[in-house]
This record gives C-alpha cells, structure tokens and sequence, in this order.
C-alpha cells in the first residue's frame, strides 16, 4: 500500500543526462517529472546544464520514519521522469523513488535517433525491502579451492568493470550489462537497503555488498561454470541490480570512500561470501539480515561490530591490493594548497582532459603547484559527480578523477 506523503515531508531529486554514444553530457535536455500517480500531469520541467544535469528539486516523499522498520507502507514516493533532446530518442522512467531528506539521482542516457528507431521506457520495479523476491539460495561462505575448476586470481583486486546477468544464471535471453565496479555497487545499495538508514548501517551493508561482489571476481564463480559473467541480478543467486535506477547520495559518497574494502577472516585470502537477507520476511541464522543492521545502528553500534554480530568475532575489514584500470594509485596522502610534485601534475593534466567534456571546469595550468586554481576546478569537478566539494584531493576524489579519466580517453582513442 502507498503512502500519501505527510505535509513537510520532501526528499530531492537530480537528473544527469548523457549521451549513449559516447558518455558525454547533454545541455539542454528537457526533462518533465511527474508523480507515478498521475503521470499525465507534468509537475516540474527543468533543462540540463552544460554538464548534463538538471537543478536539485524538491519532491513530496513519505515520512522518513516508514523507512526505519518492516511495514507494509511504501516508504519511497514514486515519479515518472520523460527526457528529451534534439537528435535523440526520448526516454521515459518509471518508478525512480525519492526518500524523505535523501537527494536521488536519476541517470538518464539517450540514444541518437536512427532510421525505424522508438522513445525507450524503463521501468523501476519495487525496492528489495518493499517488493516479492526468491530469497539467496545458501552457498559455502568460502568456496573451495577446487570446486568448479580452480581460483584463477592470485590476489585480490578492485575490477574495472562487472559484467551483471540480467536474470537467472541459465537464462540465455537476459541482457549483460558492462557496468562500472563503484556504479555497480551503488546500484546494489541504492536497491537494497534505504538511505536513510544511519551511516554506520549503510557502512555496514555496503561492506557486505562489496565482500559478496569480490568473491564472485576474486572465484571467478560463474566463469568456472561456463558463464560469460560476473554476476547476475536475482536475488535467489547474488544481489539486487536494477538496469538504470536512481541512485542515493548517500549511498554514493559512502561507496566512493570504501570502495576498495572487503570482509576478511584470519588465513583466508578471499573475499568471504558474505550472504544477506532482510530479517523481516525471510530469515537466514548466521547471515546479517539488513534490517537488524539498522536496528543495531540506531542503538549504536559501529559498522564493523554490526558486521562481527552476525558474522563471527574474527571478521575484519580488508583492502584491495589494486584497482584495475587505473594508472595511478592514490600518493596516499589528501592534495591541497601548496601540494606540488608529480601526483599534482596528474591531478592537473585529467582536470583538463575531463574539462574537455565537462566544460563547467575551468582550465588549469600544469605545473605540478596545487594552487587556487586547481583548488577551484577540483571543486567544480567534486560538485559535478557528487562528492564533498572541498577543494581538496583526497583517496575518494583521486580515485573518481582516474576512473573518468581513463573512461573518457578510451572514448578518445576508440
């Protein structure tokens, strides 16, 4: 059952725009929102920037408390965003969900038109929490050496991308979708979990997300099955993925902090299979159910000891050896006024090369000198793709300056 939102309540709502053939942003898109109740009546029209988005909107949303504990009432507001742009096919998304204080950012990427070619609907299915779905069939938390072939990796390492099986593993009619490792991740989070659960919850589940996720790169599970992919959506298999969803803030910046962190046990070098379920309607001794990790929060516990409640004491956060596809790793310290060396000159050349595309960035000298204007296209860049915009290159920015980089120059160069 619906929840009419109660008066005062309101979330927000961003929408990015780029295009299909090459990622770049789209200005000038139109895009009309409406409420999924009555999507003919078009209650906001906005037009995206040169960097592709759209301002911050205040929407109606549900008491934010509906979130908190199991019920029955939806405690997400639902809209129907319709983008338009000269040269392209228009897109319609259903069912993007706005929480109570929480900004969501709808990514939207349009395809150019072609000969015989027709507006693309999407359709946003219910959130894990408040829709029906298989419960995760049990697995071995660490998989044996020897089962379904040999563990091919020797280390563990942050993928570029996952491939994502859009259905059941045999299912040889669901789409692959190549999908960012962070994006991934997010998209997981923002389908599983509510984000406007306390921080260390949120830490917590991503953790899991993460730990689960590596495991199936680091086994190379399905490969050694015979499959051509990472993973696959169903819940009854792996994880949530929902083709172009919303994604939470929050969410975001949490991920864009810990992405390269998994869940350890003492003499095991996987990622440990870290399985889930919600606690409510389904329960899974031994595992975290999501909704006690929100409970556990509320009366205080950190992340890790929500972690070591349901897992076992020895349980303990580990890092990544590499992130591939990256040509630098983080210098391992934050960059700011009066930083100078070679990671300063990195920094300065992929502003430049992203500001190509993203024009909103200024310009910057490269000259290795962390000046002011390098300070202030940092910011601009930080305010364009969602980070804490400080001026200041840390581990989170750093790592998302890479990832475009080397995203846009493959574009170039193909």
């Amino acid at each position: 059952m619906f929840s009419i939102a109660q008066e005062g309540d309101s979330g927000f709502l961003r929408v990015n725009v780029n295009s299909g053939l090459n990622q770049f942003p789209i200005e000038d898109a139109v895009v009309d929102i409406s409420s999924q109740l009555e999507p003919g009546r078009i209650i906001e029209e906005l037009k995206t920037d040169r960097s592709g988005q759209t301002e911050q909107i205040t929407l109606p949303a549900p008491s934010a408390d509906l979130s908190l504990e199991p019920q029955e009432l939806q405690p997400y507001s639902e809209y129907q965003i319709t983008v338009s742009a000269p040269g392209y096919e228009p897109v319609t998304i259903e069912g993007s969900e706005i929480l109570a204080g929480v900004l969501s950012t709808q990514p939207v990427r349009l395809q150019p038109i072609e000969p015989g070619g027709e507006p693309v609907d999407i359709s946003i299915p219910d959130h894990t929490l408040y829709g029906e779905y298989p419960p995760k069939i049990p697995e071995a938390e660490i998989k044996p050496m020897n089962e379904s072939g040999e563990i091919v990796l020797s280390k563990v390492v942050v993928p570029e991308y996952v491939i994502v099986h859009d259905g059941v593993p045999g299912d040889t009619t669901a789409a692959d979708y190549y999908v960012p490792y962070r994006d991934y991740i997010k998209n997981v989070a923002s389908s599983e979990i509510y984000a406007t659960w306390p921080e260390e919850a949120l830490v917590a589940n991503i953790l899991v997300i993460q730990s689960f996720t590596m495991n199936r790169v680091y086994t190379e599970w399905y490969r050694n099955k015979g499959y051509n992919f990472t993973i696959t959506s169903s819940t009854a298999y792996d994880q949530k993925f929902i083709y172009r969803r919303n994604i939470f803030q929050t969410i975001s910046q949490l991920v864009d902090d810990i992405f390269d962190n998994y869940l350890s046990l003492p003499d095991v070098r996987q990622p440990i299979f870290t399985q889930y379920c919600d606690g409510n309607r389904v329960s899974c001794p031994g595992w975290m159910t999501q909704w006690g990790s929100c409970s556990l929060a509320e009366q205080g516990y950190s992340a890790i000891e929500i972690i070591r409640h349901f897992y076992g004491s020895d349980m303990y956060i580990n890092s990544a050896e590499a992130v591939a596809g990256l040509p630098y790793s983080w210098p391992g310290y934050n960059l700011d006024i009066g930083s100078y060396g070679q990671p300063v000159r990195t920094v300065q050349e992929q502003l430049n090369s992203i500001g190509s595309v993203y024009t909103a960035i200024p310009p910057v000298v490269v000259d290795g000198i962390y000046g002011e204007g390098t300070q202030e296209a940092v910011r601009k860049f930080q305010q364009i793709f969602g980070l804490t915009p400080d001026g200041i290159v840390g581990r989170s920015t750093w790592y998302k300056l890479s990832q475009l980089y080397v995203a846009l120059e493959g574009l170039a160069e193909f």
